[in-house]
C-alpha cells in the first residue's frame, strides 16, 4: 500500500445536535467523486436521539451505512424504510429531495454508521431523484484464508485470486464503490484495485500497519481509526491489521472533474445554480414533506 496524503476525521455535529466524525473536501476536491465522510459511533442516547430532522438535497448521492442501532428513512418521494444493522441506503437527490433519518425507537444498543456524500456530474445533477436500500437483501460477504471479511456494500468486490462479489446496489455517480473491510487480530487482505483512478479507505476501528511503500517517513507507518487515506490505486493493495484487528472502509471510483459550489445541503456547479436551488426549496418546488 502507498499512501499518497492523509486526513484525520474532525468532531463536529449536524442535524438536531448528534455528534459525529467527519472527513469533507468540497474546495479542493481530493476525493472526487467523494465529497464527505460522516461517522456516527456512541452508545449514549444524548449523541445521537435528535436525529436528522426534514432537510433538503440536491445535486449528490447520499449513501448511508449502519453497521449499529439504526435510523428511520421518510422523504417526500414517499420512501419509509427502516435502515438497520448491516443495512446500506442510497439516495440519489438528482434535481431535488427533502428527507429525514430519525433513530429507531428499538435501537438500544447505541449506534454506529456513515453517511457518504457522492457527486454527481453537471449533466445529472437535475435529473429525478433515485431511492434504493438493502432492507430486504443482503449484502453480499467474502473471506479470505486469513479471516478477513469483505462485505460489498455498492459497486463490485473481490480479494486477490477469489470470485468476485456484487452488493444489491450499483450505478453510483462516478462509477463510486464502497465496502466494509473487517480483520482479525494480525490478519492480512489483498485487492486488485488498479481499474478505479481513485482509492480511499477510512479505518473506523483498530490499528492498519503500514510498509516500506508508504510515503511520508516511519512516524506514519501506523494508522489508528478516524484516518482517512487517500491510497495509489495501480499498486496492489497490502493490508495489515494491528494485533487489536481493523475495520475500515473501501472507497473506489473515478473523479468527476468538475468545479463545485456548495452550500450546506446543496452541491451545485455555480453560484446561480445554488441560488436557484434555494429559491426552488423555499418555493415549495422540492415537493412536500409527509407528516
Amino acid at each position: 500500500m502507498r499512501v499518497i496524503n492523509q486526513f484525520p476525521a474532525r468532531p463536529a455535529m449536524d442535524g438536531d445536535g448528534v455528534n459525529i466524525r467527519r472527513v469533507a473536501d468540497f474546495i479542493n476536491t481530493r476525493f472526487d467523486p467523494f465529497l464527505m465522510i460522516d461517522e456516527i459511533k456512541s452508545d449514549d442516547k444524548q449523541d445521537f436521539i435528535g436525529g436528522f430532522p426534514p432537510h433538503p438535497h440536491r445535486g449528490i448521492e447520499t449513501f448511508t451505512y449502519i453497521r449499529k442501532g439504526g435510523f428511520e428513512h421518510r422523504d417526500q418521494l414517499g420512501n419509509v424504510k427502516a435502515i438497520r444493522a448491516n443495512d446500506v441506503q442510497w439516495m440519489s437527490t438528482g434535481r431535488g429531495v427533502i428527507h429525514s433519518e430519525m433513530p429507531l425507537a428499538d435501537a438500544n444498543e447505541g449506534l454506529h454508521g456513515f453517511q457518504i456524500w457522492v457527486n454527481m456530474p453537471a449533466s445529472e445533477k437535475m435529473r429525478p431523484a433515485r431511492y434504493e436500500d438493502s432492507s430486504e437483501t443482503k449484502n453480499p460477504e467474502s473471506t479470505n484464508i486469513h479471516g478477513a471479511v469483505l462485505r460489498a456494500l455498492a459497486g463490485n468486490w473481490a480479494f486477490v485470486e477469489q470470485p468476485r462479489i456484487s452488493a444489491p446496489i450499483q450505478d453510483l455517480a462516478g462509477e463510486a464503490a464502497i465496502a466494509d473491510l473487517m480483520f482479525l487480530p494480525n490478519s492480512l487482505a489483498e485487492l486488485q484495485l488498479d481499474r478505479h483512478e481513485f482509492v480511499g479507505l477510512y479505518l473506523y476501528e483498530g490499528t492498519l500497519i503500514g510498509n516500506s511503500n508508504d510515503v511520508q517517513d516511519s512516524q506514519f507507518k501506523n494508522y489508528a481509526a478516524g484516518q482517512y487515506l487517500i491510497l495509489d490505486s495501480q499498486e496492489i493493495l497490502k493490508l495489515q491489521a494491528g494485533a487489536d484487528g481493523a475495520g475500515m472502509l473501501l472507497f473506489t471510483g473515478h473523479p468527476i472533474r468538475e468545479k463545485i459550489v456548495h452550500m450546506g445541503p446543496f452541491v451545485m456547479n455555480t453560484q446561480a445554480e445554488i441560488e436557484q436551488a434555494i429559491k426552488d426549496y423555499q418555493e415549495g418546488r422540492f415537493g412536500e414533506f409527509p407528516l
